[in-house]
């Protein structure tokens, strides 16, 4: 609040920069945590995200850097794009995470021009091992359950358009030059790679978007959210179909119960509304192996429901939980679930 005295003029212009930093600090975390803790922790120590409080990564990611990266994600790489958010809440998120840790943006060293062809044999001998042959970073998520347990985070995609533009060549030179402690990511320089190597190393990396955008940067479509038919017979007929179906791609029944179990007292539950619950757990554990969160919507749940005199079996659409989940090593599998879907949905409703 501003003081009205002239007296005490130095005083409100001192009191109203705290409250203003004190503002910006609540709305970033308040912010953060609705937005980024669940993937990135809620002290940036990481998880299905990268960790953010590496007190290396803040000294080489400038706020440019991390803005840009929470407007424009990392498209197929977990972290959605935040386009919804405006400056001033990009900016406090920022402010945010630059307090994880008590370094400030280190300085920019001076990118030489690089050879490309040069900088891809290095990278081929220094990088390709964590970063892959074409830049296309680590497998899985960020979780243990679905990368090395040996590797402390998942090595980034160096070619995902989200990274290219929002990373300058200057950083990519700073962390090359520093390292990230507490990551298999060292010092190049230390490695006993000269200043020039480095250009040169730079110089392949930012050629990455000369060319097509990668597989690993796709988001799978989806026509909507669910997978819906109607159905030609009675509830308990298309029940019956529906577990015949199930076992014919080889799942394992579960359970079929009425919707409103447990919701109810037993016994008046609606007897127009089951679901029924199966899965193939060879499917499952190799969908958790790529991703954990795939356990949020398996094992596979169909629904039975009458409404207005019509029958409607549904599911939910997989393909769309891809583009949700903006992985797209997700993609093959979520396609291959969502026809698996159909076909039962449709066998169980002829």
């Amino acid at each position: 609040m501003r003081l009205l005295f002239v007296g005490l003029a130095f005083l409100t212009l001192l009191l109203g920069g705290l409250s203003a930093q004190a503002a910006v600090g609540h709305s970033g975390a308040r912010l953060y945590a609705q937005h980024c803790a669940a993937c990135h922790g809620p002290d940036g120590r990481g998880g299905v995200g990268a960790p953010l409080a590496l007190p290396d990564f803040l000294a080489t990611a400038d706020d440019d850097y991390l803005a840009r990266t929470i407007r424009l994600g990392r498209p197929g790489r977990v972290m959605p794009a935040f386009q919804h958010l405006s400056d001033a809440e990009v900016r406090a998120i920022v402010g945010h995470v630059r307090g994880f840790a008590q370094t400030r943006p280190a300085p920019r060293p001076a990118v030489g021009r690089g050879d490309r062809a040069r900088g891809e044999k290095l990278y081929a001998r220094h990088c390709a091992s964590c970063h892959g042959a074409k830049g296309e970073g680590g497998h899985g998520t960020g979780v243990t359950f679905s990368r090395p347990r040996d590797l402390p985070i998942l090595a980034p995609a160096l070619n995902n358009p989200g990274f290219l533009a929002a990373a300058s060549d200057a950083m990519i030179k700073a962390t090359l030059v520093l390292g990230r402690e507490g990551t298999p990511m060292g010092s190049f320089l230390e490695a006993g790679l000269s200043e020039r190597d480095i250009d040169d190393v730079v110089a392949y990396v930012r050629a990455f978007e000369k060319q097509p955008v990668p597989a690993g940067a796709t988001v799978l479509e989806s026509e909507s959210a669910v997978i819906v038919r109607e159905s030609s017979a009675d509830i308990p007929t298309t029940l019956e179909r529906l577990k015949n179906a199930v076992a014919g791609v080889n799942m394992r029944l579960i359970r079929v119960a009425p919707l409103e179990e447990g919701a109810v007292e037993k016994g008046k539950e609606n007897p127009k509304r089951y679901i029924v619950d199966a899965c193939d757990f060879a499917f499952l554990n190799k969908a958790l192996a790529v991703d954990p969160r795939v356990g949020l919507f398996l094992p596979c749940r169909f629904t039975v429901a009458e409404e207005n005199g019509k029958v409607l079996v549904m599911s939910i659409n997989p393909k769309r939980l891809s583009a949700i989940f903006n992985n797209a090593e997700l993609n093959a599998l979520c396609t291959q679930m969502h026809e698996i879907y159909t076909n039962i949905i449709e066998e169980s409703t002829l």
